[in-house]
């Protein structure tokens, strides 16, 4: 399936319009497409695009987020919370087509306006949410060749660039749309002095930007006054003008507006069709102009009688036939000058009723598409990306599945309080607190947060003596004593997995104020690894812009040897597919091939023949330099005939030197959000915490706890 972000290059661009084409024109094809449009427009109670989807395409879109809300979260600084509900919201759309293909999934970017200023970048953020290839739409206005040029380039510098392949190419509409000096539509301009530049057939040729590789021209739309003139009735209702006659004030459209203030002589050649005469309420020689007009055939736009109105009963009744062949007329209390003032101001947006120019609009954005391009497009194949919203959202959605106990031995830290409030409010496990229940509530209110009722606060001290035997039992071949036995006891975190071992709870976190070493030590005493691991490690999920990568082990083993290397490699293998990416791994060193030399090399190069030899199918390549890994260009010249070079997404460094240095230089350089480090091989899953995490990264490393507990049911079934 392919999702298809249409993204405008600025406001006005003419967005719903071109969707409802495009979904036209994807369904003539014999596409499968569904409609998707992730927030409401803000001026709008009912979203305006979801409506005209499901009214005259029969096509059953969710609804969008509210528009406030959705300003709200971001205003807070909680756009990955709205990205993923976005996702949530897409999951449904994918799921409800899981009896039958979806070929196109295609999603209406924000329509940015001067008044959005918090959503400028977000098509950007819902491109690569989504795994959305982009396609940009633009108007020419009143730019010159050179300025659309540019428009349509740093646009597409901000997904990626013109040659990234999540920038498809771009749809041009209103190709040469009659302009003012302001850059207005003007349907009434016969000979515009603007936007006259584009040829249609020679757009190729003017805009540079097309001639280069893997930017394609999807459309040209042209404009056509048709396509764009509103009825008369959505005129008079948005100047709530009342009806005189309202005849035909649904099927005739406004083209042009004129004022009468002339004689009647003089206005005479102004009485054309479309037609929307303005005038003083006592000007009945217009009215009888207008209907004479009318009996010879002219189709008016309307009249619309200004000021209050006088009798004009004997008038009306001499134009009684004109009215009955549809001439709308109408009034309004505001004087002329009022009137016009207040036209600029009128919405022009595609009303949900007016079927006509829906089906006109939606036809004409289908017959100026490239089709055969598109047809191709679709039957491509593109390997996919999981964003980080994306995992995010997958994290949560599978750790609700089943509630998981996991314990949380640092109970009364800030952070993993509110953690745990989290985690309780959005049911991602059932989290507890280890720690004195009085110390736990003072932590809370000092640092304003409100304790559910649900949330489980746990004694340690009555526990501490319940243990004491079991753990004797366990590490009396070590040498452990009952007193220093009741010493260890008083660590929660020996604590918190002891109550993990005698299954009172599925897993522990912790690590916000406690060192690695902390934390990882009772887990290799205690829980230890399962039968067929050698060696516990960690992975990082590196949350990049545009996809999640595993970083393996940046955290727990100084040198391994190679088949220690190997195991590391087999088990982050096996942490991707469980957490939904399928693994391309790359062997990190610092030589690409055959290019270097010397012990460090060679044990990569040991650690990638003994990864293949177990597992044949597992994409893996080794030795390989970061770049040569992860940039296509690099391994082009480095690595030609890999199978993983340049789209690696699981890199297994040699030792933890190198591998902790990469990992933190990647997350503060780049502003990479990272999740872990998570703890492979053991039995039960016992995961640290960064001492800087934040509350998020508590919070989604219970997820990765929740998810790994799991699993380890699974096994036992």
């Amino acid at each position: 399936m392919k999702t298809l972000l249409l993204s405008p290059t600025g406001p006005g661009v003419g967005l719903t319009s071109v969707c409802l084409g495009m979904i036209h024109a994807l369904d003539q094809m014999g596409l499968r497409v569904e409609f998707f449009k992730p927030i409401a427009h803000h001026r709008q109670q009912e979203d305006r695009s979801t409506q005209l989807v499901r009214e005259h395409l029969r096509l059953q879109p969710p609804e969008p987020i509210n528009y406030q809300r959705a300003h709200d979260l971001i205003a807070a600084g909680q756009a990955e919370l709205l990205l993923e509900e976005i996702i949530s919201r897409r999951q449904n759309i994918l799921e409800h087509y899981q009896q039958e293909k979806l070929d196109v999934l295609l999603v209406e970017g924000i329509n940015i306006t001067e008044q959005d200023s918090l959503f400028a970048r977000f098509n950007i953020q819902l491109a690569r949410a989504l795994d959305a290839q982009v396609i940009l739409l633009t108007t020419p206005q009143a730019n010159t060749v050179h300025e659309l040029n540019s428009r349509l380039e740093n646009t597409a510098s901000q997904f990626g660039g013109v040659n990234d392949t999540r920038v498809l190419g771009c749809i041009i509409n209103m190709l040469n749309a009659p302009l003012d000096r302001q850059g207005h539509i003007r349907p009434d301009i016969t000979s515009p002095s603007y936007n006259t530049a584009f040829g249609h057939d020679t757009l190729r040729q003017q805009l540079p930007v097309l001639q280069r590789q893997d930017f394609h021209l999807l459309g040209a739309v042209p404009w056509h006054r048709d396509l764009t003139a509103p009825r008369t009735l959505d005129v008079m209702e948005y100047l709530e003008a009342s009806p005189v006659s309202a005849g035909e004030c649904r099927q005739r459209r406004v083209m042009q507006v004129v004022v009468a203030t002339q004689q009647i002589q003089e206005f005479i050649h102004h009485l054309q069709p479309g037609t929307l005469v303005i005038t003083s309420a006592d000007r009945s020689d217009i009215l009888v102009a207008a209907a004479l007009a009318q009996e010879h055939g002219m189709a008016l736009a309307g009249l619309l009688l200004t000021q209050p109105l006088v009798d004009h009963d004997q008038t009306l009744q001499f134009c009684q036939r004109a009215l009955d062949r549809g001439l709308p007329v109408y009034h309004s209390d505001q004087d002329a000058y009022q009137v016009v003032n207040l036209l600029p101001g009128f919405d022009n947006r595609l009303p949900v009723d007016d079927s006509s120019r829906v089906h006109q609009l939606k036809e004409t954005v289908a017959q100026n598409l490239d089709k055969p391009w598109l047809q191709q497009l679709v039957a491509s194949e593109r390997a996919p990306r999981l964003s980080p919203a994306a995992f995010r959202y997958s994290l949560v959605r599978r750790a609700r599945q089943q509630q998981q106990r996991i314990v949380l031995p640092e109970g009364s830290e800030p952070r993993t309080i509110n953690a745990a409030i989290t985690c309780q409010h959005r049911g991602i496990a059932h989290c507890i607190l280890l720690g004195s229940k009085e110390e736990i509530e003072h932590s809370a209110h000092a640092n304003g947060l409100a304790l559910p009722d649900e949330l489980e606060i746990v004694d340690p001290a009555p526990l501490r003596g319940t243990f004491v035997e079991k753990l004797l039992e366990l590490r009396r071949h070590k040498g452990l004593t009952e007193e220093r036995a009741v010493q260890e006891l008083e660590d929660n975190v020996v604590l918190g997995t002891m109550m993990l071992y005698s299954g009172q709870v599925d897993g522990l976190v912790s690590g916000a104020v406690h060192t690695t070493a902390n934390t990882i030590r009772p887990a290799l005493q205690l829980i230890r690894t399962k039968p067929d691991v050698n060696i516990v490690s960690s992975i990082f999920f590196m949350c990049l812009p545009d996809q999640v990568m595993i970083f393996g082990d940046c955290a727990i083993n100084p040198d391994p040897d190679a088949e220690q290397l190997a195991d590391i490699a087999l088990e982050s293998a096996h942490s991707a597919r469980a957490f939904g990416i399928e693994p391309k791994v790359a062997m990190i060193s610092y030589s690409t091939g055959a290019s270097g030399t010397g012990a460090d090399v060679d044990k990569v190069k040991q650690a990638t023949d003994i990864v293949r030899q177990r597992c044949p199918d597992l994409r893996v390549d080794g030795p390989l330099q970061y770049d040569a890994a992860i940039i296509k260009s690099v391994a082009r010249d480095k690595a030609p005939d890999s199978p993983v070079a340049g789209q690696a997404n699981v890199l297994i460094f040699p030792d933890l030197n190198t591998g902790n240095t990469t990992y933190k230089a990647v997350q503060r350089s780049a502003d990479v959000v990272s999740i872990g480090p998570m703890l492979q091989g053991l039995k039960k899953p016992v995961n640290d915490l960064s001492r800087g995490a934040g509350v998020e990264d508590i919070v989604y490393t219970i997820a990765l706890t929740a998810i790994q507990a799991q699993e380890v049911e699974q096994e036992v079934e």
